[in-house]
């Protein structure tokens, strides 16, 4: 599987294109803002894009995503948890000074456990609530994207509206420090990081 990060929008989110070498076949995960730079990357490995897929729906992880889907003719997935948020978002926007994403139309609800194919590979749904109330992470072998749940040295504040401290841990202990330890994470910010690192060094799980 081809993983490639592109950083966007002003808060710098992580966004992922994860593509099959042999199909051409590929996902998106949260094009939150700079479309164009997006598009760029799909277009460097001609990928067709099957699916876009939101971790959550915070605006900054959002505000591209009306523009990535008419240009790639995708199906846009999130959790159920975070239609709220999605149709929101201008209000979100607005408190933290972000580009208001365009409204779409959501094709469908993940569902925890869901598998996600494109071309020869698969991802799996982990429903990771606690950042917001239908925060998910995508599982690959080996790999993990974990949107705002789990960083390198941290997790994702919770006092947004939706947020649970509790439930954050929760997912984490029980959803994501569960994998295996060699298991690589993709957060929705910053650097790429290990579960067997975050299990000994988080300072927010091991307080």
């Amino acid at each position: 599987m081809i993983v490639k990060t592109v950083p966007v929008g002003p808060l710098e989110v992580n966004c992922y294109i994860l593509g099959c070498k042999d199909t051409a076949q590929a996902v998106i995960i949260d094009p939150g803002d700079d479309e164009e730079q997006i598009l760029a990357a799909i277009q460097e490995d001609n990928f067709k894009i099957t699916h876009i897929l939101l971790t959550h729906g915070h605006a900054d992880h959002i505000a591209a995503v009306a523009q990535v889907q008419q240009a790639t003719g995708a199906k846009i997935f999130i959790h159920q948890g975070d239609h709220l948020l999605v149709e929101h978002a201008k209000m979100q926007a607005a408190m933290f000074d972000l580009r208001v994403p365009a409204p779409f139309k959501i094709d469908a609800y993940l569902q925890d456990g869901e598998k996600i194919s494109f071309g020869k590979h698969e991802l799996t749904v982990l429903s990771t609530p606690g950042h917001s109330p239908g925060c998910v992470c995508f599982l690959n072998n080996g790999y993990v994207f974990s949107g705002d749940t789990l960083f390198w040295d941290s997790i994702g504040r919770t006092d947004l509206p939706g947020g649970s401290h509790t439930q954050i841990l929760e997912s984490i202990r029980n959803k994501l420090f569960t994998l295996s330890p060699e298991t690589r994470v993709y957060p929705g910010h910053g650097l790429p990081t290990t579960i067997a690192r975050e299990i000994k060094c988080n300072p927010f799980i091991n307080q």
